[in-house]
């Protein structure tokens, strides 16, 4: 049917078409109610005529609308008109792969980025039990901002082959599984189990995308013939001419993988595309991370630029296998060959590795499968490893002699600041002897008599050598402490913020004299054996800085590969780790969490009243300028983008979200809608507003921190009608991921002092009083209805325990235990977002998961 502009299918209306073809026609709509424009692609009547394919229609649908990844179509609503269904998509703006390739080969760099973004959907699909079934560059959208779309998720069911077509060789046929011996695909990309009418699954799938990426390299289709039956017969038999016969230089690893693919047996092929986007990724040589700009907020723990270093991780599993070292790194004539030996094969996250004396016994702690870190050891030649059996302790150094500096009971503070109590013990076996307590860095002197250690003291971090003397004081944090070969210097991570892994890599001699080598610095570190450059991992390649500053490639990777030791002989310990921020949740009514993430870093911000909304943060993808800010039902409807910046909450009429949007050094107050509206920006005054606070219940006012001139972060009142900023807290506070709560009548907010214990501030008169029944290391995180009482929560440690408390008496009364349903790679929960009722919560973790990794013949480049 043809649908005239005018013509309204419910809440949309038709406003132009946009094509046509087997599947139906398709059209530019307008949605009223959220006031953005949609595509609906009206199928056949045909469709409803039959119930078993109408209902196989909803069902495949409704599957392909709760995939939510931006790799993928993302689609609206169903429904019918005269008896025809439809279905409503975003819009897209572009081309489709195939009008891309009619002008030929792409680029391999092009070509590659574009089968990243296919892979990881597929991955995304296939993780949800949906296959594609009909994968060709008729169904692969490119749109302006050279982000790919995959359509027609679930629709390749519906295909059958009409009259007259059984010739063609761009055949649509059915879906197998439904009638047994019924082919689905598109000929030219179907995989060989397909042709022959065996069932397909994700590894057909895999074929497909084989045959695309080989026509985007080579620039001609990997199977066609002259009939049908040539194709089909080329598919079963032959292979796609080499990519030499089109005169392209294709690296091998490449070539590898497009081969890998088109294995006629589905069991020889890649086993998930989840392995197969790593492994492309790790040819791309490039990160695929947007750049962006952190807050440079003095002395506060950003939760903001967290992931900053982090970015590129969970993009890279399957770097590095060994098939494909070769075309991963950068190579020097003569060099010899790279090789990568995995090490570690179970769920977690591995703290930190370190070879023992005989450069040949790998000794490191991991949390594996959600347990408390463990130390366990290993050896390159066996797959196994096996506990010391000493209980929570990560390793932290091996000194010649053979004895050990462990951390007991090793746990996160805070971001990623760590600590715990430093002991000591002989690798060959016996009890720690406990040294010194709150120690989050250790490493033994080349004489194993001595050791360096960063220690907190009195909230503030410590470096000492040996043991009391302090070369290096700071109000932020240190990390990956190391001394050097000789023992004259002690290399470390220097950061600013509570929390941050940002920081510069710096030296500092014995007699305290400091220097900055790299700033920003990057992941993991360690000193070559020669002692005269140190090593690791920053923008995307593997370093040695030496301690001019002076700087060299070692090898190219794509994104970060912390190194966690190198042996004498030259051999490296590197941990590959694949980080995620999450959200899960649940609203009223709902039986089950739902998981509510986004992106690869979803930060949660506010809880709508009602539980049915969610505010929240991408932290790493989201825009140009920082992060993106978007909302989402919690029923699991997608995301709606509102804007680039930081989000400080949610209204309480659920219409508006508070931002400070804008770089670092001009950012401002703003609103933008939820739904339909105008954003606009708060007049700006003297204060630099930071991206925590709360709104005030009558809505037309909030309560944010900001920094004046010679003053720390304080808590201000701001009117949405204008006025100056009035202040309310004359002491400092300390903001928190838990960020600032108000009161239902508005007349007090809680906040942390710079101690880090939290108090209740009347936002009158601005006095704070304690808060009673508070134990140490819980922090308030929202009122009751009726403002007797607080949430508070401990969120460090899984469960997170979610406590009501009476702020005046101390009684309390347990709430809820949050954790996530898989543990493996988490250690808490933080943020914890939730109605004043109770009966709808979101919250947030941060899942590392980890392999180790031994890393040979680097040593002469």
């Amino acid at each position: 049917m043809s649908l005239t502009a005018g013509t309204r299918l419910g809440p949309y209306e038709i406003l132009a078409p946009l094509g046509a073809g087997g599947m139906g026609e398709v059209y530019r709509a307008r949605d009223e109610r959220l006031k953005r424009e949609v595509a609906v692609k009206v199928l056949p009547a045909s469709y409803s005529s039959d119930p078993d394919r109408l209902r196989r229609f909803e069902q495949e649908a409704q599957a392909a609308g709760g995939l939510n990844h931006p790799n993928i179509l993302a689609i609206h609503d169903i429904g019918t008109v005269e008896g025809s269904p439809y279905l409503v998509s975003e819009l897209l703006e572009g081309e489709t792969l195939r009008e891309r390739l009619v002008t030929g080969a792409l680029p391999q760099r092009k070509a590659v980025d574009y089968a990243v973004q296919v892979a990881h959907g597929l991955s995304a699909a296939h993780e949800k039990g949906i296959v594609h079934r009909d994968l060709k560059p008729e169904n692969i959208f490119v749109t302006k901002d050279g982000r790919l779309k995959i359509l027609d998720f679930g629709l390749a069911k519906l295909v059958q082959p009409e009259s007259g077509e059984k010739g063609a060789t761009g055949l649509a046929t059915e879906a197998a599984g439904t009638e047994p011996g019924v082919v689905l695909g598109t000929l030219g990309y179907m995989s060989p189990e397909q042709v022959r009418g065996r069932a397909a699954d994700a590894r057909s799938d895999i074929f497909a995308f084989g045959a695309i990426l080989y026509e985007m390299l080579s620039g001609r289709r990997a199977f066609r013939g002259e009939s049908a039956a040539d194709t089909m017969s080329a598919i079963l038999m032959k292979e796609p001419p080499d990519f030499s016969e089109t005169n392209r230089a294709i690296a091998p690893g490449l070539e590898r993988v497009v081969r890998h693919c088109l294995e006629k047996s589905p069991d020889e092929r890649f086993h998930s595309a989840h392995d197969l986007a790593f492994d492309l990724q790790s040819l791309s040589g490039d990160s695929g991370t947007a750049s962006r700009q952190g807050m440079a907020v003095s002395r506060e723990p950003s939760r903001r630029r967290i992931p900053l270093l982090w970015a590129v991780a969970a993009l890279l599993a399957g770097m590095i296998l060994a098939g494909l070292a070769g075309a991963a790194l950068t190579r020097k004539g003569g060099a010899e060959t790279p090789t990568f030996r995995r090490l570690t094969f179970s769920r977690g996250y591995v703290w930190t590795a370190r070879f023992a004396p005989d450069g040949q016994t790998i000794v490191y702690g991991a949390s594996w499968e959600g347990r408390p870190v463990e130390i366990f050891t290993t050896r390159p030649e066996s797959p196994e490893s096996r506990p010391l059996g000493i209980g929570s302790a990560d390793v932290l150094s091996i000194s010649r002699a053979g004895e050990i500096a462990v951390s007991l009971n090793r746990h996160f503070t805070l971001g990623w600041e760590s600590v715990g109590t430093l002991a000591q013990m002989p690798l060959s076996g016996g009890a720690p002897r406990e040294i010194l307590e709150n120690v989050s860095e250790a490493d033994w002197a080349p004489d194993g008599k001595s050791l360096a250690v960063v220690h907190e003291v009195g909230g503030k971090n410590r470096l000492e050598f040996p043991i009391g003397k302090v070369l290096y004081e700071t109000p932020g944090w240190i990390s990956l402490a190391r001394v050097s070969p000789s023992g004259d210097r002690i290399a470390f991570m220097d950061h600013p913020t509570h929390g941050d892994n940002v920081g510069a890599l710096t030296v500092v001699d014995l007699a305290g004299k400091r220097t900055k080598l790299l700033d920003p610095g990057g992941t993991g570190l360690a000193w070559s054996p020669s002692g005269n450059e140190i090593w690791m991992n920053s923008g995307g390649a593997l370093r040695k800085i030496s301690l001019s500053g002076s700087q060299q490639v070692v090898a190219r990777v794509p994104g970060g590969f912390p190194i966690q030791d190198i042996s004498r002989a030259g051999k490296i310990l590197a941990a590959h780790s694949n980080i995620r921020r999450e959200i899960e949740g649940f609203a009223q009514d709902e039986t089950k969490e739902r998981n509510l993430s986004w992106l690869d870093w979803s930060f949660p911000i506010s809880l709508s009243n009602d539980g049915r909304l969610v505010l929240f943060e991408e932290q790493n993808r989201g825009g140009d300028l920082g992060y993106a800010i978007y909302s989402r039902k919690t029923d699991g409807s997608p995301a709606v983008r509102l804007g680039e910046g930081n989000t400080i909450g949610l209204s309480p009429d659920s219409r508006w979200a508070l931002a400070v949007v804008g770089p670092s050094a001009a950012r401002q107050i703003g609103l933008l809608p939820v739904g339909a509206g105008q954003s606009r920006q708060l007049p700006r005054d003297a204060i630099d507003y930071q991206p925590w606070g709360a709104w005030l219940p009558d809505g037309k006012r909030f309560v944010v921190a900001g920094v004046e001139p010679g003053h720390g972060t304080r808590l201000y009142i701001r009117d949405l009608e204008g006025g100056a900023a009035r202040l309310v807290t004359q002491a400092e506070i300390r903001v928190s991921f838990t960020g600032i709560t108000v009161s239902p009548d508005g007349k007090s907010v809680t906040a942390l002092l710079p101690d880090g214990t939290a108090a209740i501030f009347s936002i009158e008169d601005g006095k704070a009083r304690p808060i009673a029944g508070l134990l140490p290391g819980e922090s308030p995180i929202g009122w009751n209805e009726n403002g007797k009482a607080l949430f508070v929560a401990r969120t460090q440690g899984l469960p997170a325990k979610v406590s009501r408390l009476d702020p005046v008496t101390g009684e309390r009364l347990l709430w809820k235990e949050v954790s996530p349903s898989d543990p493996a790679g988490v250690f808490g929960v933080d943020p914890i977002r939730l109605t004043p009722d109770g009966k709808s919560a979101v919250y947030s973790y941060r899942r590392v998961m980890t392999d180790l990794y031994l890393m040979d013949g680097l040593a002469g480049r």
